[in-house]
């Protein structure tokens, strides 16, 4: 199998129920569980009982919990610590070890352990290096004196003469799915020990020994499985019901009832006790040893032989009733008055090409089709393969009930069609709600669903095996997303083909918060301490202060970086923890106080990294402004719109220690939950900071612009708005001018949404030749995506998060971002002086051929660099 992405993952099938449908089980199933020979030992005291604990011997620690994310090592390990209605899901590998099952579930919550097959290896348990007992072997699974416990899936074997499976003095326990051989044990599976009401479901048993269900065992139950040169041995234990099997037993007896058990009931079996090929099937060489049924005389009583299908061509008697071997139907029939339904015939079996799994198709040619007993007690709801019992319209239904149940263990199927709908968004969901779907037409009437699918969604750690269907899945961040499915009627006990996966790039919702200062180093705010960041040092900053939010599930946060007190001129990098480093979002000189908005993307270490690019110490301060994941607004970007400039007709500059309330009802949507607005001070007669903050709160300690007297200074600001307004306070003792250019909002109907990419540097006019941009030039270049080299137009960039740097300008000026192809705006982004680095955060939409244009509004010529952050995405489409 080609390896991909999947290969690395691990399968989690549905609970029992609804992945796996269980077979039916007896009427005495419902009975209590009968006292246990030893107390397990108390389960420690959790805050919650998970649902799932998980083994990996791959991929554990020995200190693992159990989850997820750390499991454990051993199955027993799970075994020692799980609860009633939990399922302990061992992922793919060989276990060498001896489980012993000490706890009981309930019969409403029993306790599950499940080998997560599918798509490449099984999960194994082999056997083991230590020895125990007079006979010095062990059991893969013991079960002593339990209750209410399933095993599923397993490949299991067992050491030396050991069963692979032990099943001693318990109650309601289902062994579902189980692969067991043991060449020198008596049995492969022995159920002993007054064990009541086992069921032994949809298990291929090797060759070797098979089942063996001893004296003083009620209420067992045999159904839907395989059994290859093995067969089931029923001593001293009335009431077993062996329905649905399919038995290959190379010239051995393949049921043998003996001791005293009556009340047996054997239906729906095919057996095949000859040798040689199945299709070509030759008489044995003692045909007396290869019976298909045989039943002691004691065990005559209530014993019921239907519905069998037998292979004749051994040679030997097809039962052995009593004392009295019968080598035809009829005769049997005449003398004993069972087998009424009974076929002698070729089965036509076909052996699968499963080594790991066997089991074996039925023709549709074969007698079997479509004659079964549905009514039968111990029909299994499902065939070996886990698939629906299925009507052949060119065959006759000869069978009881429904009337189209096939005997043996797996049911005959018809021509099915796969249809596939690919990932996409979810309607009405959030921006990170995604749906798929696989549906499957059969053109035979079927009784139940068809098929598996094993999904893996590309933020998880884990693939589930579910029924074919619709399937919906919340990513935790946006960016660009994948399923990988692939499709199985076999139970995943045969697979070739390699994953279909498809891709979806999905962005994220804004949710602004009042400014939080969340980093000082000047006071120990972020548990930085309170020194400066050295030359070239890194302070980490995690993003736990989120509070009500997973760090999981953070797509990005905006937050506002401050430089202040340097030592040296330089900048600071801000970016994720893992993620690239090669941008500036802070450019700083000697003494100076500068801010600037930074988006961050984050990754799964979920800190932020903040780096020293300087000779001297320099403090940092951050400000909180707010943060993307699945709730909270969409976004419109607009043409850059002055909407505030105090030194037009009929204005003035804020006061010292003023605020203002700028209305912007008239300009975005009532709805709008924040607003994107580049503000700039300048003229400012004092140092000082501004700050923007939701109209009708206190002023915060958090600020968004620094300024010194004289200076002429922007930064970008995402504010929350109350009822259309927001508040800009002058936090000095001097008088400023403050122009507010407004790029965009949040709420009110915005349907864009935010995908991460980078931060990287997609722009830079100092490469190649090094051409600066000219006096009065406008440049556009195009804005990098995800998905730019597939073809698609779908999710294309509406407007561009980056950080714009002007470097090395010979004269002051502006530069002005913009949609290209649109007019150029009055507003402005950067504002610098000649020879000075200046960098802000700007959000612009991207116009025509997918660019954005930039302008140098100066005389001068100057160098610009562009990093981005990530761009927003039409979420509606």
């Amino acid at each position: 199998m080609t390896r991909s992405v999947m290969a690395r993952l691990t399968l989690v099938p549905l609970a029992v129920g609804a992945g796996l449908v269980a077979p039916t089980l007896p009427a005495s199933a419902a009975a209590p569980a009968p006292a246990v020979a030893q107390t397990p030992v108390a389960a420690p005291v959790l805050a919650a009982a998970a649902a799932e604990r998980y083994v990996d011997s791959a991929n554990c620690d020995n200190d693992g919990d159990g989850s997820a994310s750390s499991p454990f090592c051993t199955i027993s390990q799970a075994a020692d610590v799980v609860r009633p209605g939990e399922t302990v899901l061992v992922r793919p590998g060989d276990y060498r070890e001896s489980v012993v099952v000490t706890r009981s579930g309930t019969e409403g919550a029993p306790i599950t352990f499940r080998a997560v097959n599918g798509p490449g290896r099984s999960a194994t348990v082999v056997k083991v290096g230590k020895r125990r007992g007079g006979n010095g072997n062990e059991s893969a699974f013991t079960l002593p004196g339990v209750h209410d416990v399933v095993l599923d899936g397993f490949l299991a074997a067992g050491e030396g003469t050991a069963e692979a499976v032990l099943v001693d003095g318990s109650s309601r326990i289902t062994l579902d799915r189980l692969v067991a051989s043991e060449y020198d044990a008596p049995a492969a599976v022995r159920i002993t020990g007054a064990s009541r009401d086992v069921t032994v479901s949809r298990g291929a048993f090797r060759s070797g020994s098979g089942l063996v269900v001893d004296p003083g065992v009620s209420g067992a139950v045999v159904t839907a499985s395989t059994f290859t040169q093995s067969g089931i041995t029923v001593r001293d234990a009335p009431g077993t019901k062996i329905v649905g099997n399919t038995l290959e037993t190379d010239c051995t007896l393949a049921v043998n009832v003996t001791g005293t058990s009556p009340g047996v009931s054997i239906r729906n079996n095919i057996l095949e006790t000859a040798t040689g090929a199945l299709s070509d099937a030759e008489a044995c060489e003692t045909p007396s040893e290869a019976t298909a049924i045989a039943v002691s005389a004691e065990s005559v009583p209530q014993t019921v032989a239907d519905y069998n299908l037998i292979e004749p061509a051994s040679g030997g008697p097809l039962y052995r009733w009593g004392a009295t071997e019968y080598a035809s139907l009829p005769e049997f029939l005449t003398a004993t008055g069972h087998g009424a339904h009974d076929i002698a015939a070729v089965p036509w079996l076909r052996a699968a090409d499963a080594v790991e799994r066997p089991y074996y198709e039925i023709g549709q040619n074969s007698p079997a089709v479509d004659s079964a007993d549905a009514t039968a007690e111990g029909v299994s709801r499902t065939d070996l393969l886990d698939n629906p019992h299925t009507d052949d319209p060119t065959k006759a239904n000869t069978g009881t009930g429904s009337g189209y149940h096939d005997r043996g263990a797996v049911e005959a199927q018809g021509p099915v069609t796969v249809k596939e709908l690919p990932i996409r968004r979810k309607a009405g969901g959030t921006p990170l709600d995604v749906t798929v779907d696989l549906s499957v037409t059969t053109a035979w009437t079927t009784d139940g669903p068809l098929g598996k699918v094993s999904r893996n969604w590309s933020d998880e750690n884990n693939r589930r095996v579910l029924p074919l269907g619709p399937e919906g899945h919340r990513f935790r961040r946006a960016g660009r997303v994948c399923e990988a499915h692939q499709v199985s009627f076999n139970d995943f006990r045969k697979f070739r083909e390699t994953p279909v996966t498809t891709c979806l790039v999905l962005g994220a919702a804004y949710t602004p918060v009042s400014p939080q200062r969340v980093l000082d180093t000047r006071a120990a705010i972020g548990g930085v301490g309170t020194v400066p960041i050295p030359p070239g040092r890194t302070a980490t900053l995690s993003i736990s202060w989120l509070t009500g939010v997973p760090e999981m599930d953070v797509t990005a946060v905006v937050l506002n970086v401050t430089a202040t007190q340097p030592t040296a001129a330089g900048f600071l990098q801000v970016f994720p923890v893992g993620g690239p480093a090669d941008v500036s979002s802070v450019n700083f000189v000697a003494g100076e106080t500068v801010p600037n908005l930074v988006t961050v993307p984050v990754l799964d270490a979920r800190e932020v990294t903040i780096v020293n690019k300087s000779s001297g110490t320099v403090h940092v301060v951050a400000d909180l402004q707010g943060y993307y994941s699945a709730s909270g607004s969409g976004f419109r970007s607009v043409a850059p719109l002055r909407v505030l400039d105090t030194r037009s007709a009929g204005n003035s500059a804020f006061a010292p220690n003023s605020g203002r309330t700028l209305d912007l009802s008239g300009r975005v949507p009532s709805g709008a939950t924040a607003v994107v607005l580049n503000v700039t001070v300048t003229a400012p007669t004092t140092s000082g900071v501004l700050t923007v903050h939701p109209f009708g709160t206190a002023v915060p300690v958090a600020s968004n612009l620094n300024f010194v007297a004289g200076q002429t200074i922007p930064n970008l600001v995402m504010v929350p708005v109350v009822n259309g307004k927001v508040a800009i306070q002058n936090v000095s003792s001097g008088r400023t001018h403050v122009v507010a250019d407004l790029a965009g909002w949040f709420g009110g109907g915005a349907t864009d949404v935010f995908v991460p990419f980078g931060p990287t540097r997609i722009y830079d006019t100092r490469g190649g030749e090094g051409t600066p941009l000219g006096s009065n030039v406008s440049e556009g270049f195009s804005v990098p995506y995800i998905d730019r080299l597939s073809g698609t137009t779908i999710g294309q960039p509406t407007a561009l998060v980056a950080n714009l740097t002007v470097t090395a300008p010979t004269k002051a000026g502006v530069v002005t971002a913009y949609p290209y192809g649109s007019t150029q705006p009055t507003a402005s982004n950067v504002n610098y002086v000649a020879g000075e680095t200046a960098a802000n955060h700007v959000i612009v939409g991207v116009g025509t051929d997918g660019k954005v244009a930039l302008l140098n509004n100066s005389s001068g010529d100057a160098h610009l660099i562009v990093d981005q952050a990530g761009y927003f995405i039409n979420g509606a489409s």
